[in-house]
């Protein structure tokens, strides 16, 4: 029964890792379908949002939510702002001029972007098992963006700088997250983050155009399946499931996120997939592999310690 219970909670991970893949050629069907990339944006934010709200109603946990101290709210708002907001401004801004595929692998510079973000923080040099980390996704994104297929001429360069912003601000999320305490709960910290990033997302952009006489679906399907897949079902789906499988097996089993991006593209979108590129995601999936096992032997390091001195 407890097997069968971490199964379950594993595919759970696996589901929600999926969902954030599959949302980039989603988005890149929105725009080619001829609706604005800040619409899509501003429906997408809105449609999490008020998910998540719908949740915490048919939880009864409103008043949690709205009962935090003052200087949490600040930093759920901030990290709302400063991580969510502006990852979904970029990106979505990436996808409107470059291959969702060619997107997801800048989004995911992140990974090391926040290895050098924690080394600040700790006042520390990175272990050697993160500089591998680093070095394999450096290598794999080399690859996977079609550099040794001599593609320079096809890329984007505002695109390129958006894609590489957004993987920053997903690090900051990441990165900012650290500092909450682990107690609160999963559910109320996603919907107070996002609604954060739908005010800051109106205020800065706007609600966008919302006409497109010869979009052949509703802007308002749009911003549910973006909602759904990019904000409401990886929360739920995570926060159901990692508690089951621990925050380590999470990680790993969160690196699905960019294979099933990438193939998402070919599949959906038609986009060329060379078996150079498909090297490249496998050296990123490696270097993301090997931080989080760096990662969780530091940890278990720490606990032994710990242990030993008490």
């Amino acid at each position: 029964m407890q097997r069968s219970g971490r199964a379950v909670a594993a595919l759970l991970v696996l589901l929600g890792a999926s969902s954030y893949g599959v949302m980039s050629p989603i988005v890149k069907s929105a725009i080619a379908d001829g609706w604005d990339v800040r619409a899509l944006t501003f429906v997408q934010v809105l449609g999490g949002a008020v998910m998540l709200w719908a949740l915490l109603l048919l939880r009864n946990r409103f008043r949690p939510a709205l009962a935090l101290k003052r200087s949490l709210w600040l930093l759920l708002i901030a990290i709302g702002i400063a991580g969510l907001s502006l990852t979904t401004l970029l990106y979505n801004q990436a996808l409107a001029r470059l291959d969702a595929s060619l997107a997801i692998v800048l989004l995911f510079q992140y990974t090391w972007i926040t290895i050098v973000l924690e080394s600040v923080r700790a006042k520390r040099w990175p272990a050697p098992g993160k500089w591998l980390a680093s070095l394999l996704i450096v290598a794999g994104t080399v690859l996977a963006v079609g550099m040794p297929e001599g593609n320079l001429a096809q890329w984007d360069a505002v695109g390129l700088i958006l894609g590489l912003l957004s993987a920053v601000s997903y690090s900051l999320f990441f990165f900012l997250s650290g500092f909450l305490p682990r107690s609160l709960e999963p559910l109320v910290k996603s919907t107070v983050m996002a609604t954060a990033s739908l005010a800051f997302i109106g205020l800065v952009q706007g609600i966008g155009t919302l006409a497109a006489p010869e979009a052949s679906v509703p802007l308002a399907v749009w911003g549910l399946l973006l909602g759904l897949l990019g904000i409401a079902l990886p929360s739920v789906c995570f926060n159901a499931g990692i508690p089951r499988t621990g925050p380590g097996l999470a990680s790993l089993l969160g690196s699905l996120e960019l294979p099933v991006a990438i193939l998402a593209a070919y599949a959906i979108l038609g986009e060329p997939f060379s078996w150079r590129q498909g090297a490249g995601v496998a050296l990123i999936v490696a270097g993301i592999l090997a931080a989080q096992a760096q990662r969780r032997g530091t940890t278990d390091a720490d606990a032994r310690t710990g242990s030993e001195e008490l």
